[in-house]
């Protein structure tokens, strides 16, 4: 694969490595990335096993394969007990991360994944009726700003919220707008991270509201389509479909659905017929495309992935397409994750997943 690292470029000028945020112009430069998920998120490791989960030579591995940012998730819950005090071992942690990525020439996209108010999968989420918790969720970030604004605006950038799902898209851009303020108030060039209602969706792009900035990348998740990238997903309706599943081309045929057992036709009926190519693909993102052309900002996917368990040959038929759309369409990525048994890079235990690695890294 060819190694071309692909470039996503906000705006204005240089700032040394170990100075504190001034209003000196900054560039924020970011291609091929990964996640460093369940480590400061959706992971019940704490102590020793969650520092070690993550070391310094993950982050040099990751910086020898060639890609120049992480994103970070972190959780509410990993880092603020519930009265807001902070973990001390956690901030360690991110702030090691950090340190650690600098050093190596790598950018970090902190990203705020879960808040206790929101789950992007739960049926009741507070941060949308109580303004309490949207305070709390401003709060959370002005402590955030308070401990990194002393990192370089060339090196780290902030997410707000990681795949808001409000009932009403103007739920969301109401807040974002008074969060993207307090962070404004505090820093006013840090690079911030910004997607759409509903999962950080594709098709809701043109019902996002962006702030008059210029220091924004407009960010989206893809993993479409779910019948393939959720393959077996035990969070999911598809945790007991073992049918078949097809990319590129008709994902299932009336064949193939027609010869399922009974009680796995309600999870594919959707599917049938249904083709999926690099340029079917492609379309889906045409909202995105739009909007960061419209407003000059650069656009990145923050997420994408197809589970381990996916017949291997399509998973990775649709991974080598998504590399090649993001390198056509100047889209910076990070793939959903470094390190775990499901979607990683390498295993939980650091065996290497290396026909993934060849595609994701260009390695």
């Amino acid at each position: 694969m060819k190694r071309t690292i692909l470039i996503l470029t906000a705006f204005w000028a240089i700032m040394s490595c170990n100075s504190i945020h001034t209003d000196s112009p900054s560039e924020f430069v970011i291609g091929k990335g990964t996640n460093l998920a369940h480590w400061l998120s959706q992971s019940r490791q704490r102590g020793e096993e969650r520092r070690l989960f993550i070391q310094e030579k993950d982050i040099e591995y990751i910086a020898e394969l060639g890609f120049d940012h992480v994103r970070l998730p972190i959780d509410e819950e990993q880092m603020w007990d519930e009265q807001g005090n902070r973990h001390k071992d956690a901030f360690e942690i991110m702030n090691n991360c950090i340190e650690w990525s600098i050093k190596n020439n790598l950018r970090v996209i902190i990203d705020l994944h879960i808040l206790r108010s929101h789950h992007f999968n739960a049926e009741v989420k507070p941060l949308w009726t109580d303004p309490g918790e949207q305070e709390k969720f401003c709060d959370l970030w002005r402590d955030l700003s308070s401990d990194l604004r002393k990192y370089p605006v060339s090196m780290v950038a902030y997410e707000l919220l990681n795949e808001a799902v409000a009932d009403d898209a103007e739920d969301w851009n109401k807040l974002l707008d008074k969060c993207f303020a307090v962070v404004r108030e505090m820093e006013p060039e840090r690079l911030i991270v910004i997607g759409s209602n509903r999962w950080q969706s594709v098709s809701t792009f043109d019902e996002l509201k962006v702030p008059d900035d210029k220091h924004i990348i407009l960010s989206y998740h893809f993993y479409e389509p779910f019948l393939l990238t959720h393959y077996h997903a035990s969070w999911t309706g598809l945790r007991d479909y073992s049918g078949p599943v097809h990319y590129p081309g008709i994902i299932i045929t009336q064949e193939e659905f027609e010869a399922l057992p009974e009680d796995q036709k309600d999870e594919a009926k959707d599917w049938i017929g249904k083709a999926f190519n690099k340029q079917a693909i492609t379309d889906m993102m045409e909202k995105a495309f739009r909007k960061a052309k419209e407003l000059n900002l650069p656009l990145y996917c923050g997420e994408f992935g197809v589970l381990k368990g996916a017949p291997e040959e399509d998973r990775l038929n649709w991974y080598a397409d998504m590399m090649e759309i993001f390198k056509e369409n100047n889209v910076g990525s990070a793939n959903w994750n470094y390190k775990s048994g499901q979607f990683g890079l390498v295993n939980g235990d650091g065996s290497k997943n290396q026909d993934l690695i060849e595609i994701v890294a260009g390695y």
